[in-house]
């Protein structure tokens, strides 16, 4: 029998926003999800899906690591798997779900958070919440492909390279270091076309998703300059979307133009200060309103903001520029650049986490014939999002993740407890990391049916 101990849990735990909870939550979603295979399968979907699900939360480098766990009573217990499929069988079933199928997962642990109120901590301005936007690949091969794989041939060579990308959307908040995201978007080559896809459509269809699953969620999109046009700012006033959009004048000469002939005739709104921590730095901001987006399209109005940095020697060190459907006024012109900033989140604290802290995001844990690659990409981001909204909302987590000193540790010291010793639930996990109880625990028991 499993040796009982008392957890000495951090105050304010919020069960529902808990691993065991959110995991819970994930599995009841994953058995609602249509089977796209025979009635007879000894293995049901939602086993092979929290098997995915599973290899992601503990970090598992491959496919053929997480294969040697297969009898660990550990995670089926702590994930919920009735049986865990081998590892090529468990590609096999993956390879045929519709990705589109996941989506609802990734609405369900969001919809927590909203019954939590931790997305009130996130509103930014007027009521809104930021959502960024950014493109990524995450395979690339000269041999391996699919039929949804965007391809790149060498205008010398004419050899064929094949990838697969995504369109990743979180929301987030300068003041908070944690991003939620929504389903990312897969950018792939559709069913039934030989063309590739690209981040704009891949960005309407994100939009349009996230407008049809989040109906009355105030947005400020936040994108870079590729998404600064006119078909794209239509979609987003079409979605009752704000928008912080970067431009540069490479990119949009006429609108520069127009800017630098409203500053000589001092049109543009212009201040700057001072701050105590950096001396002789000068922080500047101008903006003006009403101006055409770009010589095609001067029906589309926007307003520009601009933010630049000046060293004690005068030279500019940063400079930024965006235009956006927001009032711009001297009250909140900083905060709509640090709006306009935080776009870099998606970058470093999503993007670089996933391929830098242990989640492999690069790594290709299989291909297959149809939507594998991108099924498991959408794993790997709700493993992510759970992780996630423990780092924010769970007190045991976070400090135990303090106690082993970076996520890189916690994760190996995961599996390791999980190889070694005989857990109730994610808490009772956390809790022996935090306060060293393992030697207070059974060993594990193995299935070797």
């Amino acid at each position: 029998m499993p040796v009982r101990l008392k957890l000495s849990l951090p105050p304010k735990i919020r069960e529902h926003l808990a691993a065991d909870a959110l995991y819970g939550l994930v599995r009841e979603g994953c058995q609602r999800i249509p089977d796209h295979r025979d009635p007879d399968t000894t293995i049901s979907l939602s086993d092979a899906l929290m098997s995915g699900l599973a290899l992601f939360a503990l970090k598992d480098p491959s496919l053929l690591a997480f294969d040697a766990r297969r009898s660990d009573e550990n995670m089926k217990r702590l994930f919920g798997i009735g049986q865990v499929p081998s590892d090529t069988r468990l590609r096999e079933i993956l390879d045929g779900v519709d990705p589109q199928s996941l989506r609802p997962l990734f609405r369900d642990v969001f919809r927590q958070l909203q019954r939590g109120k931790v997305l009130e901590q996130y509103v930014f301005h007027q009521d809104c919440y930021l959502l960024l936007l950014d493109g990524t690949e995450y395979f690339f091969s000269p041999t391996v492909h699919c039929p949804a794989c965007l391809e790149k041939k060498d205008k010398k060579t004419d050899a064929v390279t094949y990838s697969h990308q995504m369109l990743g959307a979180v929301l987030a908040h300068p003041d908070h270091r944690e991003v939620f995201p929504l389903c990312p978007e897969p950018i792939v080559k559709q069913d039934g076309t030989n063309k590739n896809d690209c981040e704009r459509n891949a960005a309407q269809r994100l939009l349009e998703h996230v407008r049809r699953e989040h109906p009355h969620l105030a947005l400020i999109v936040v994108e870079d300059g590729l998404a600064s046009n006119g078909p794209h700012i239509d979609t987003l006033k079409r979605l009752n979307m704000h928008f912080i959009l970067g431009v540069k004048p490479g990119d949009h000469e006429f609108l520069f133009q127009h800017v630098e002939a409203a500053f000589e005739r001092s049109e543009v709104s212009v201040f700057s200060w001072h701050e105590a921590k950096e001396p002789g730095v000068t922080y500047e901001i101008a903006f003006l309103h009403d101006v055409p987006l770009n010589a095609s399209r001067q029906d589309v109005r926007v307003n520009f903001l601009q933010y630049a940095e000046y060293g004690p020697d005068g030279h500019r060190r940063k400079f930024f520029t965006w235009v956006t459907d927001l009032k711009i006024t001297r009250h909140n012109a900083l905060t709509l650049v640090r709006g306009g900033r935080c776009r870099w989140k998606i970058e470093n604290e999503t993007f670089n986490t996933l391929k830098n802290q242990g989640y492999q995001f690069e790594h290709n844990f299989g291909h297959g014939e149809r939507h594998l690659s991108v099924v498991l990409a959408l794993l790997m981001m709700l493993a992510f999002l759970i992780d996630q909204v423990q780092q924010h909302c769970c007190p045991l987590f976070r400090a135990t993740w303090e106690k082993v000193g970076s996520k890189r540790a916690l994760w190996e010291k995961m599996r390791s407890h999980f190889w070694h010793f005989t857990f109730t639930s994610w808490r009772h996990l956390y809790d022996v990391i935090l306060h060293d109880l393992a030697k207070e625990l059974p060993a594990p028991t193995f299935d070797t049916s």
